[in-house]
């Protein structure tokens, strides 16, 4: 199991590409319209109980069947329209060139909310009821009880809720809102990149910064330096439109900070997520300062600068893999945990549910997209044939593996929120470096080392600098548009501050901040990997405790999806993370990494 892990020069070309007949064969197959049909119908039945509960909550059993009903059809009515916003999206991503493909994207959006709409009644009759009348409901009626969790999230948005016609407003605007992320995405998928004579989507233009030669990763910084200035009107006007958008509906909702509606969302406080970063913040001389200096030192220079801040610290050409060589590995990982895990996962390479192949029109990153409890996600990547990408293919079939185990909770109970929901993506990526480093040629393992602590650096160091840049732009953003020009200080500011001395930013990184596609699609999302990693760490120390012990725990955690709070999933691990020493087990976990390689250096 342990022998060395010989590869040949990746193939990219190799990758798969996946197959959405699943969901629909093509953008006219008429299942599309008689599921658009079947939707109608189900919010009709749904739509006819408006009412129902108020009128019964005086009878605990009657109310109790009453909100099953309703519930149960609010499920079904997701599960219905799920698979077409699936298909749409997963359809464009991989050609955002396709002018056809983002219409039928942004048509099915409008068809689909105009359907879904008229239930915004559900959650706001629920939060009519008293606390006393609803939990004498869910004891008179166990069906009705199972919904307890999905019932304590709408629970929590009572004191934000609006007047129904304003909720109403709100759930129609949502499909013209949807045209910023939209744009956004057109924009960079169109963008190419010249670097030398050769001209590069985004994908391999950063793909191109982990280059073993420093003169061919400054040509591709300087390169998106270029094609990034050109388009930072367009982005910047993208990011203050989201930002005021959000702000509004913020001040509607009494909310008192713009990140408050995912810190509600995620079921975790704003201070707790201020001194998690602040934490993270106070760990930079140890952790990011450090490190860098080290790797300047390493690589034989005082400092780095910026397009050198992924390079491999060996000079000869890093490890490459093929599809089937990524593949065997992040098996054999999985497998480490438990077999279930790694036939779970087996079972996205036997079927074509991923799409790996990177290719001109399709988007950057890497994500798992959901469909519904009863149908399987997919995954997304940009296949490169680098260390980075074995990791990306495990970090992405942690999520694969998480949804399908939640499945059995349903839609709506298997949904997690972000302080769960990036935790078995992290533990899979962590559980295949480990492999990588254990099958590792000696020679390679101070470079592999090297990359683990870059990794945990991007994951903790970097996203809570995003989250610190994010949220200083959303406060500016309260007084007025913010000019690119200000964008680009507040990014300097933040990543100068997470980087520290040992690594220059050089001319033209200040337009950066509008690659990172998370700042529109998914405002405040950045602080989850942060707080995943460190929620990992935490758990990858009791794991090396008693390995029998925690797989049984781990599966019961993921398997419960969104039904337990985070405190709650993780005190059977004995762990608390209400404790402020939980957070500084992942930040020493990585300075341990960091004091490893300086023995190296």
């Amino acid at each position: 199991m342990n022998a060395p892990f010989k590869a040949p020069t990746a193939t990219p070309a190799d990758a798969p590409l996946w197959d959405l007949s699943d969901l629909y064969g093509s953008r006219t197959d008429p299942q599309i319209a008689a599921d658009l049909e079947r939707g109608r119908a189900l919010v009709a039945d749904l739509t006819a109980l408006q009412g129902q509960m108020l009128a019964r909550r005086a009878e605990a059993a009657a109310l109790g069947e009453t909100l099953d009903r309703v519930i149960t059809l609010y499920e079904q009515a997701t599960e219905a329209l799920g698979g077409l916003g699936a298909y749409a999206f997963l359809a464009a991503s991989t050609d955002r060139n396709d002018a056809a493909a983002q219409g039928f994207e942004a048509n099915l959006r409008e068809k689909t909310t105009a359907i879904v709409t008229p239930t915004v009644w559900v959650t706001l009759e629920i939060n009519q009821l008293d606390e006393a009348e609803l939990n004498a409901a869910l004891k008179a009626v166990p069906a009705a009880a199972r919904w307890a969790p999905w019932l304590r999230r709408v629970r929590a948005m009572k004191p934000h809720e609006l007047s129904e016609e304003l909720e109403t407003f709100i759930a129609e605007s949502m499909p013209i809102m949807a045209q910023w992320p939209r744009l956004f995405d057109e924009t960079l998928a169109a963008m190419t990149v010249a670097v030398g004579k050769e001209s590069l989507t985004l994908a391999e233009t950063l793909n191109r910064l982990s280059d073993p030669k420093g003169a061919r990763r400054q040509a591709a910084a300087e390169g998106l330096n270029t094609a990034l200035a050109a388009r930072t009107a367009t982005l910047g006007l993208v990011i203050n439109t989201v930002a005021a958008d959000q702000a509004l509906e913020s001040k509607w909702r009494g909310f008192k900070r713009p990140a408050d509606s995912r810190h509600l969302a995620n079921e975790v406080d704003g201070e707790s997520v201020d001194a998690m970063a602040e934490a993270v913040a106070a760990a930079y001389p140890n952790l990011s300062h450090r490190y860098y200096a080290l790797k300047a030192k390493a690589l034989g220079k005082t400092t780095l600068d910026q397009w050198d801040r992924n390079a491999p610290i060996e000079t000869s050409a890093p490890r490459g893999f093929d599809w089937a060589q990524g593949r065997a590995l992040v098996l054999e990982s999985f497998a480490d945990l438990g077999p279930e895990f790694a036939e779970r996962a087996q079972g996205f390479f036997d079927k074509p549910w991923i799409d790996g192949r990177a290719r001109a029109g399709k988007q950057s990153g890497a994500y798992c997209h959901p469909v519904s409890a009863n149908r399987h996600p997919y995954v997304f990547l940009n296949w490169m044939g680098e260390r980075r990408d074995v990791l990306t293919l495990a970090h992405e079939l942690g999520h694969a593996v998480h949804n399908t185990l939640a499945a059995d909770q349903g839609t709506l109970l298997a949904d997690t929120p972000l302080t769960l929901a990036e935790t078995a993506s992290i533990f899979a990526e962590g559980l295949t470096f480990d492999r990588l480093l254990a099958t590792a040629p000696k020679a390679e393992q101070r470079g592999l080392l090297a990359g683990r602590i870059e990794d945990g650096l991007n994951t903790v160091v970097r996203q809570i600098a995003f989250h610190r840049f994010e949220t200083r732009f959303h406060d500016e953003r309260l007084a007025g548009e913010v000019s690119v020009d200000r964008i680009g200080e507040i990014w300097l500011e933040e990543m100068g501050a997470a980087l520290g001395p040992a690594v220059t930013l050089n001319p033209g990184y200040e337009h950066w901040w509008a690659y990172v596609s998370h700042f529109v699609h998914a405002p405040f999302y950045v602080y989850a990997y942060a707080f995943g990693d460190l929620l990992v760490a935490a758990l990858m120390e009791t794991r090396a405790k008693d390995p029998e012990a925690f797989t049984p725990l781990y599966r019961e955690l993921l398997a419960g999806g969104g039904t337990r709070t985070y405190v709650e999933a993780l005190a059977p691990f004995g762990l608390n993370p209400r404790d402020p020493a939980f957070w500084t087990i992942g930040t020493k976990r990585l300075e341990g990494l960091i004091d490893r390689f300086e023995a190296l250096v």
